[in-house]
């Protein structure tokens, strides 16, 4: 039987969305889904950061869900934050998300369930960039909207 998570976004810039994450197995992929409005045109950074904290909006998130301790990266490379998921893209219509990542996990000692999903202002570089932030956040800019990832019904 699926895993399943819901996470609802909201922020202070009239962004807001909700996301669904789907897993099918311990040792499976994880499948993010879901839409965001409310956001410019663009790409968009979009993380698991550490705490499932918004009692001070975004910011007591904390940082990237990092529990490795290594520098900031694509979701695509070896070595990376868990909650590294990189962009979305928003167009005129609004924002459809459709990840499919393999080290976010939704069950064990390293679950994403209980943590916040961030999107943010800008790109996120994917630790590329050469500015000072690239290899912490992926200079991605000031965060949106943001959202507790939960346990959903299937």
């Amino acid at each position: 039987m699926p895993i399943v998570a819901k996470c609802v976004l909201k922020g202070d810039a009239n962004v807001s969305g909700v996301i669904t994450l789907t897993q099918d197995g311990a040792d499976k992929e994880v499948k993010v889904t879901g839409e965001i409005t409310g956001l410019a045109a663009g790409e968009h950074g979009f993380h698991v950061h550490e705490f499932g904290d918004n009692s001070n909006g975004c910011t007591s998130a904390g940082a990237h869900y990092n529990p490795d301790k290594v520098d900031h990266a694509g979701p695509e490379d070896a070595v990376r934050h868990v909650g590294d998921l990189g962009n979305v893209v928003a167009d005129e219509a609004g924002c459809k998300v459709d990840i499919t990542d393999k080290v976010i996990t939704l069950t064990g000692e390293r679950s994403i369930i209980g943590r916040t999903l961030v999107v943010h202002a800008d790109k996120d570089d994917l630790g590329r960039g050469g500015h000072e932030l690239s290899k912490t956040t992926g200079n991605a800019g000031g965060r949106l909207a943001c959202g507790v990832i939960g346990i959903a019904k299937c």
